[in-house]
């Protein structure tokens, strides 16, 4: 089956949002629905979402701070998974971020998630030399 890429629509959040619960991608402090908002209402970024006979998938949100590309909340429903979806959504949002200019993309992974970690670098990712630090504002 081939995963038709696109962006989200509007009548496709929820399932975005469903999907990113089941993947364990939310946390109580971030509101899934106000960062769809955000990435959707900026030209500098969106949420790809990856369709199978028109159903949600998979997804990614993609960035860029006009240097960087950063991909967030990359899932993959758990009956897909292990299908190459989640390299498919890399690749296309490598694309997008190629295409507005992004020369270097950057993913954050948690520390103790070492299968992500170890899907990113069979996708050619590297540690990088930097410490990602943050602040709430």
């Amino acid at each position: 089956m081939s995963l038709a890429i696109g962006d989200l629509r509007t009548d496709e959040i929820e399932a975005a949002v469903a999907l990113w619960e089941e993947a364990g991608l939310t946390r109580p402090w971030n509101d899934p629905r106000a960062d769809i908002a955000l990435a959707l209402g900026k030209p500098n970024s969106t949420v790809l979402a990856g369709r199978l006979e028109g159903a949600l998938v998979a997804t990614a949100m993609a960035g860029s701070d006009g240097h960087r590309g950063w991909v967030y909340y990359l899932g993959v429903a758990g009956p897909h998974r292990g299908n190459g979806f989640g390299a498919a959504m890399m690749r296309a949002s490598a694309d997008w971020l190629k295409a507005r200019g992004a020369p270097k993309l950057h993913v954050m992974i948690r520390s103790e998630n070492a299968a992500v970690m170890k899907f990113y670098a069979r996708l050619g990712y590297e540690n990088s030399d930097t410490i990602t630090m943050a602040r709430k504002l």
